[in-house]
């Protein structure tokens, strides 16, 4: 008959049969139980087997040395109905030969962490009551560790001591395991473990990468950065293959870690929204529009590329085939950030030519503004990425040929706030002549005192600006045209120079230029400049032809196409190409065109925005014929590329 202790210890403590049924003895109403899987024999790390360890089922023998053991086992009643779900994750086999540990083992471990903030160390048991791991289920299915053989010089032990550390650890239900002999078959699975009560506080003792990388915790790992490379990866739309890695990606939760130093869309912080410092126009604040950190993201060296150019398209309705060698130069390695481009006694049709324009820059530029003043045209094209930083586009007038109905002769200024730097276009056709210097510098004099800009954009510097002169109204000034300055001398001596070395020619010839002898003396253009010149005289030639003018008139050839500018802050505009286009002839003038750096500040949202505002139709237009005629090219191609087959008789 068993003892008393044997019975309290089978009936008052659940927790042991618990224990055994975990281990992979399931309930079972025979008397003789088999022995499963798990039962194997223990071995030591070097190599050598130790005492093979019982079956689970099979009580042990009565022992002098373990009263306890002498008591016979019971089997449990099966629950009425058991809460059991059906899973196709494990099987049963696979099931019965897993191992677990249980919370004992993270308190018996020196130096160890918690299992929600590190990994378990493996040591030696200190206890021989406790000599094996204690059974104990993982958060999840996939994370089940393998079995681990029990250390020691004292082999394996018996599966009946475990209990002996079971209890008050682990709280669980006999609904954990379904039985083998569940009707319909099936893997068991495994219900929710409850917590007896808190376990004490543990050191945050680091050791196993898998956890130690998914709390993110020690940093300063080895391996951790090399894991953290496929964590946190934030592909941009805008990068490709061959574009820098996304500076979103990263392993810190901090803000700080998603500042991007590309011009790429950065992410916006909340409290600069909250803040609303972008209203009140402050200069640096960080949510303004305008401001140094949007500026940065755009041009980290604070300079923008600028293309301006001027035409006198003598009225001809014919344009040219192709307009790339006039805007899109093969000097620049890049195309520029904003295109400006005058247009004195333009063609006819002045939508056409806006149209050509637009299909030779592309779909990467929007027609930003265009403005008329008789047979002056002027269109400013710019990146369609930067149109939300531009102010509303003002333009005016004057005319200088009152008598003409025509007004072939005059200004068309056109002037905006780009981000805190304000510009100004002219484009001019002064009075043609070879003796007429007077009525020219009249003709400038009339234009900066008559033009009446900016309208409603603000001044960025109204104490140093003046009511007598346009142009010191703005940051940069751009003037540009057919100013109609000669060379004076005579045709002669000017084809004498021309006959000579080229580069000495240019030289030679600018000292007879007429406009160069009155900036001179400041009476036209105070505080302009001009680039060097390096190229011929842009006017008189032949249509169609290399030669200059042929006629009866005999007319000297002249610098009179020219890009002038001005800056209110010394050093803002740096001129980087000069030249003209030879190969356009459908004029008596040569297309002049200036390639520029120019400094760009950061500005105040207190000025009235464009809003992305463009010629919409006027970009599908272009962009449709770019496309229909790549289609025509490789239909070309295609066609030229197909051989005739011949036949010999």
């Amino acid at each position: 008959m068993p003892s008393k202790s044997a019975c309290l210890r089978h009936t008052e403590v659940p927790g042991q049969l618990e224990g055994r049924m975990l281990q992979g003895q399931l309930p079972n109403t025979d008397k003789n139980l088999t022995p499963t899987p798990g039962s194997l024999s223990a071995t030591d790390p070097q190599g050598s087997e130790t005492n093979p360890m019982p079956p689970f089922s099979i009580p042990a023998k009565p022992s002098n040395q373990n009263p306890q053991a002498k008591a016979n086992p019971i089997t449990p009643e099966l629950p009425m109905r058991p809460k059991l779900e059906r899973t196709l994750s494990l099987d049963d086999k696979g099931w019965r030969r897993r191992r677990f540990q249980d919370s004992q083992d993270d308190l018996t471990v020196q130096n160890g962490a918690s299992p929600c903030m590190g990994s378990m160390q493996d040591s030696v048991a200190q206890s021989p009551a406790c000599s094996r791991p204690l059974p104990c289920l993982s958060t999840s299915l996939q994370e089940i560790p393998k079995p681990r053989r029990a250390t020691g010089s004292e082999g394996g032990g018996s599966p009946s001591l475990w209990s002996d550390c079971l209890p008050g650890m682990i709280s669980t239900s006999l609904d954990l395991l379904h039985r083998e002999a569940t009707p319909g078959g099936g893997s068991p699975r495994l219900a929710s473990l409850h917590a007896a009560h808190t376990p004490p506080a543990m050191d945050l003792n680091i050791a196993s990468s898998s956890l130690r990388t998914a709390n993110k915790v020690d940093p300063e790992h080895a391996d951790y950065k090399l894991r953290m490379q496929t964590r946190l990866v934030r592909a941009h739309s805008s990068l490709g293959s061959s574009r820098p890695r996304s500076p979103l990606a990263g392993d810190d939760h901090s803000i700080h870690s998603a500042r991007s130093s590309f011009s790429l869309l950065a992410p916006i912080r909340t409290k600069d929204i909250r803040s609303r410092s972008y209203l009140e126009g402050s200069l640096m604040a960080s949510g303004a529009l305008l401001g140094a950190d949007e500026l940065a993201r755009y041009f980290p060296d604070r300079n923008m590329a600028l293309f301006v150019a001027t035409w006198n398209m003598q009225g001809q309705k014919e344009l040219p085939a192709s307009l790339d060698e006039f805007l899109l130069p093969t000097e620049a390695d890049y195309t520029q950030d904003l295109y400006v481009i005058g247009v004195q006694e333009g063609c006819s049709d002045r939508r056409e030519w806006e149209t050509r324009l637009q299909e030779t820059l592309g779909p990467q530029y929007v027609l930003l503004s265009s403005a008329a003043h008789g047979v002056l045209y002027m269109s400013l094209f710019i990146r369609r990425d930067l149109i939300w930083f531009c102010s509303e586009v003002e333009y005016s007038t004057v005319t200088t040929r009152i008598v003409s109905q025509i007004k072939t002769k005059g200004a068309l200024g056109v002037s905006f706030t780009f981000f805190g730097t304000s510009f100004l276009f002219i484009t001019s056709h002064f009075t043609s002549g070879d003796g007429k210097v007077a009525e020219r510098l009249l003709d400038y004099s009339r234009t900066i005192q008559a033009l009446a800009l900016p309208r409603n954009v603000p001044d960025t510097n109204p104490y140093r600006s003046s009511a007598g002169d346009v142009t010191t109204r703005f940051d940069e000034v751009f003037w540009f045209g057919d100013f109609n300055f000669r060379l004076s001398g005579g045709r002669v001596a000017v084809e004498a120079f021309l006959k000579q070395d080229t580069e000495v020619d240019v030289l030679a010839l600018l000292q007879h230029d007429q406009l160069t002898r009155e900036m001179k003396k400041g009476s036209i253009f105070k505080g302009f400049e001009e680039a060097e010149i390096h190229f011929l005289p842009s006017y008189k030639f032949d249509i169609g032809k290399d030669t200059y003018d042929s006629t009866s008139k005999q007319r000297t050839p002249s610098y009179t196409d020219r890009v002038l500018y001005k800056s209110r802050h010394k050093g803002d505009i740096c001129p980087m190409k000069y030249s003209s286009c030879p190969g356009i002839k459908t004029s008596d003038h040569r297309p002049v065109y200036g390639l520029f750096r120019v400094k760009v500040r950061p500005g105040r949202d207190n000025i009235p925005l464009a809003a992305g505002k463009f010629d919409r139709e006027l970009y599908l237009i272009g962009i449709k014929r770019r496309i229909s005629k790549e289609l025509q090219k490789q239909q070309t191609m295609k066609n030229q590329s197909s051989s005739a087959v011949c036949t010999v008789s």
